[in-house]
């Protein structure tokens, strides 16, 4: 984080709400132990009301005792003698409306042009922990789009928890045992015997089919030559599956870094199992009385996934919210995907992190309640996981699904895509819906240059706050200053309602962080950028309105402080969605 974290003007206004109520409880007008926390300062959604909606007098009517209105009546009246509320308003059943002076607005300017893009930093996480776990595909191929998706989302969302004021850690789960991780040896191994010379004609059902492995084992044969032909199984499975995992995962960092993702720590699912950690997570909900030998009944509409009419080792997930209860070994003894899954989620709460967020793929729905159940058990309840579903992407072109790739046999890949539009397109075009909705990536539409391309239309913005910092400087008036600028000259309602979208940036930042929905920057910053071009575009037609006003230096400063403070909040929200600003269009 940056500078000194600046004030969120909305929680800064639930103070001053709360204040008040409290002078009404003091006077006898309220009573006393009232609940403040669902109070909420917000903008109102139509400007035309005011610059702050607070719901005070709603939520406390009911517990009070009293009608909202005459809650909300005696509430503005003290909230009215604050100096920066200018006027107010209660509407509809007790909302009240606050118009905040023009002065207020203008000190978060300063404090934007003070910081940078470090304005937004907050230090509302405390430096509390969280891990995010994104990505974590099998290291069975070549990233696809949809990883790309979860693993932009992921990266985004850490990098905002960070802005935030969160110790945030990026983690990828190397799903690197069980039996695909030894059909990927077992595939390599015929890629290896075509490399030597062999014919081995169609691949079998149930290996790996795609192309990238003949890369794989052609590298394997050209380390090895043919030491592995003709020997059991038993001896070349374990070699080769861990060749195979290594390459695989080399090329998967190498996308990961090229889309501009870097991840904290990689944690395997094979070293986790070696080092007894399924038996300890075992023994605890042993321990807790959570363990017991039992028969499931079959799902009413179909059999559950992982029903078998036997006894078998259970967990007690519905005690915790689940459906049913879980089997843990399966019929050979050995443990299901989930205990492993429960292992490894238990490993991360004893590394410290009680607050868990795990980025997946929206096939693995049905699988969120089981392990939400299973954090809330190997935890004490003390550990929380919240689950962020990514919906599957198309890619299009002109209408129509793009052609799958050769190389990957089934889906398009992200060196695809990122060789097509680049990565800072990706990571924008990707954010630019909320992630548990469908979304059809369109290759054309993310790199044309109109209003129905948020990327290019942030950018541009961003670019033209850079054009006039260069047209001011050919008129004799440099960045440096908006120093000290009387910020007071910006009167006009264009130039105010800019100031007021500024101060909203940290709440933006806030709020986004605390509902883990990185996409709401996205929206925020088109709304920015559109407020931006709008007043360009006033500007263009009234000359009085234009940003550099020849004959007067200090009006010119003023505005260049305003057009700074806009290309400083974009940059500020472009860097936490990983994306590099741009000065100038081409």
């Amino acid at each position: 984080m940056g500078n000194t974290p600046r004030m969120n003007a909305y929680r800064h206004f639930i103070g001053e709400i709360v204040a008040a109520l409290k002078s009404m409880q003091a006077a006898g007008e309220l009573p006393e132990n009232l609940d403040f926390s669902a109070i909420t300062a917000e903008p109102p959604r139509d400007p035309a009301h005011g610059d702050i909606a607070t719901n005070a007098a709603m939520v406390l009517a009911k517990p009070a005792g009293k009608k909202p209105r005459d809650i909300a009546e005696a509430l503005l009246g003290r909230l009215k003698a604050n100096g920066d509320v200018t006027d107010g308003a209660v509407a509809g059943p007790g909302f009240i409306n606050l118009k905040i002076a023009d002065g207020f607005w203008r000190a978060r300017l300063a404090e934007c042009l003070k910081d940078g893009i470090a304005y937004g930093d907050s230090l509302m996480g405390e430096g509390h922990k969280v891990n995010v776990e994104y990505v974590s595909a099998n290291p069975t191929g070549p990233l696809h789009v949809a990883h790309a998706r979860g693993a932009v989302v992921g990266d985004a969302l850490a990098n905002l928890l960070d802005k935030a004021g969160y110790d945030v850690t990026k983690e990828y789960y190397i799903n690197d045992a069980g039996a695909q991780v030894d059909k990927l040896g077992q595939s390599t191994y015929l890629r290896y015997r075509e490399a030597l010379g062999e014919t081995i004609g169609a691949i079998p059902e149930g290996l790996y089919p795609g192309e990238y492995l003949k890369e794989v084992g052609a590298a394997l044969a050209k380390r090895d030559g043919a030491r592995w032909i003709d020997k059991p199984e038993a001896d070349w499975l374990p070699e080769i599956r861990s060749f195979a995992i290594a390459t695989l995962m080399a090329e998967i960092r190498a996308d990961l870094e090229t889309l501009g993702v870097n991840i904290d720590v990689f944690s395997s699912e094979r070293a986790l199992v070696e080092s007894g950690a399924v038996d300890r997570a075992f023994a605890a909900l042993t321990a807790q009385g959570l363990i017991y030998q039992g028969r499931l009944d079959p799902a009413k509409s179909k059999k559950a996934d992982d029903w078998e009419d036997r006894e078998q080792t259970l967990f007690r997930s519905t005690q915790f919210g689940d459906d049913v209860d879980r089997p843990l070994k399966k019929s050979d003894g050995s443990w299901t995907y989930f205990a492993n899954d429960i292992a490894y989620h238990h490993d991360k709460f004893v590394r410290g992190f009680a607050d868990m967020i795990d980025i997946w793929g929206a096939d693995h729905g049905g699988y969120v309640k089981r392990m939400r159940a299973a954090v809330s058990a190997i935890t004490n309840k003390k550990g929380e996981l919240d689950v962020k579903l990514c919906q599957l992407v198309r890619v299009m072109k002109n209408g129509e699904l793009v052609r799958m790739s050769k190389r990957a046999g089934t889906f398009v890949t992200l060196r695809d895509l990122l060789d097509e539009v680049g990565p800072d397109v990706v990571r924008f075009t990707m954010l630019t819906r909320k992630n548990d909705a469908a979304f059809d990536f369109d290759l054309v539409k993310a790199t044309e240059q109109s209003r129905d391309n948020p990327v290019w239309y942030v950018q541009y913005a961003n670019a033209r706050t850079h054009s006039v910092v260069r047209q001011a400087a050919a008129a004799g008036i440099g960045p440096e200053a908006v120093s000290g600028a009387a910020l007071d000259r910006l009167t006009d309602e264009g130039e105010l309602a800019l100031i007021r979208l500024i101060a909203q940036w940290p709440r933006q930042v806030e709020a986004a962080a605390v509902a883990h929905e990185p996409h709401r920057i996205a929206f925020f910053l088109y709304d920015l950028a559109a407020a931006f071009h709008a007043h360009w575009t006033r500007g263009s037609k009234e000359p009085e309105l234009k940003f550099v006003i020849e004959g007067d230096a200090e009006l010119t400063r003023a505005r260049l402080a305003l057009v700074q403070a806009v290309g400083f909040v974009i940059g500020s929200g472009l860097t936490v969605f990983g994306v590099t600003p741009v000065d100038e269009m081409r």
